[in-house]
């Protein structure tokens, strides 16, 4: 994700827009456009000479006004996406320090080693989630495992699933033990069941998308407007059409493709949702909390995708 400090430089906000990977593959398609609307206009002022029709450029924009609203609900609908998922997150931050402080503060002081694999399975169970909605766990990211644990881990097909039964396990283990008393397991439910909760919330962002019959007829709509768009302004405008099609399909394109990119939020896409970044957070915070700040030594945090201006 793309992280920027609002009113501070105008231009270099935008500067960045030549750097972005989304905003190249616009240009490359407003390109297309353009060569195609300077073929059009060559053909049709050179070789054909058609009169301005009011009526035709009515057409256009009742069927701008059209698209504009289509647009409109395809951008709304990905940005609740996007932020449902950050609000997923954040109360992922909010289980898991509540869970951290909570457990901490029962257990006896003493039982260092019930601290430890909390801290470890809570930060592992973050750590997995991140690589789970994306293309599948990497266990060389989990942290404070032997080469045993993490092969018997490879085996699990959902394994934030199993890291969630994990931090139960243990919680429940001190409660039998008598370290933990009823009231404490009681206290640390909800913070418990949160954890699948986002889980669940975050696998039904990532595998229900917008309807693909929507997305495909907007596409469509705005191919063939662009495409008919010429023949409307070139009896107008003369060559001067050229560019006033390359805007209007630049503005177009720009809020589909914006829309396409913040859908799915657990991505790699630059402005998708910091999720790693989020993950080593809670990693330092619950480690900080019943660890006392001690962290593992064979990982250094890592923020991909991430740039202030």
């Amino acid at each position: 994700m793309i992280i920027y400090e609002t009113n501070k430089s105008w231009l270099r906000d935008l500067s960045h827009l030549a750097r972005s990977w989304t905003m190249q593959k616009i240009m490359r398609s407003v390109g297309l456009v353009g060569l195609g609307t300077a073929i059009i206009c060559v053909i049709e002022m050179d070789v054909f000479e058609i009169e301005a029709n009011a009526m035709v450029a009515s057409i256009y924009s009742l069927l701008g006004i059209v698209l504009s609203l289509l647009l409109v609900f395809r951008t709304n609908s990905a940005y609740d996406r996007w932020w449902e998922g950050r609000k997923q997150w954040g109360a992922l931050v909010n289980h898991c320090r509540n869970l951290a402080v909570n457990a901490h503060a029962a257990l006896p002081r003493q039982d260092l080693l019930t601290r430890k694999v909390l801290s470890r399975d809570l930060s592992n169970f973050c750590f997995a989630l991140k690589e789970h909605l994306r293309s599948g766990v990497k266990m060389e990211e989990l942290v404070l495992l032997s080469e045993e644990e993490k092969a018997h881990y490879a085996t699990k097909k959902h394994l934030p699933n199993y890291l969630s039964f994990q931090v139960h396990l243990h919680l429940q283990d001190a409660f039998r033990r008598g370290d933990i008393s009823e009231a404490d397991l009681i206290n640390l439910k909800p913070n418990l069941q949160g954890l699948l909760d986002v889980l669940g919330a975050c696998e039904r962002i990532k595998k229900t998308p917008i309807p693909f019959s929507y997305n495909v007829f907007l596409k469509l709509f705005i191919t063939v407007y662009t495409l008919l768009l010429p023949f409307g302004f070139i009896p107008e405008v003369g060559y001067w059409a050229i560019p006033l099609v390359m805007l209007v399909f630049f503005a177009f394109i720009g809020v589909e493709m914006m829309g396409e990119e913040i859908e799915d939020p657990f991505g790699l896409d630059c402005n998708d949702l910091p999720t790693g970044s989020i993950a080593q957070t809670i990693y330092s915070n619950v480690c900080e909390i019943l660890n006392e700040g001690e962290l593992s030594p064979d990982i250094k945090p890592t923020i991909l995708y991430e740039k202030v201006f």
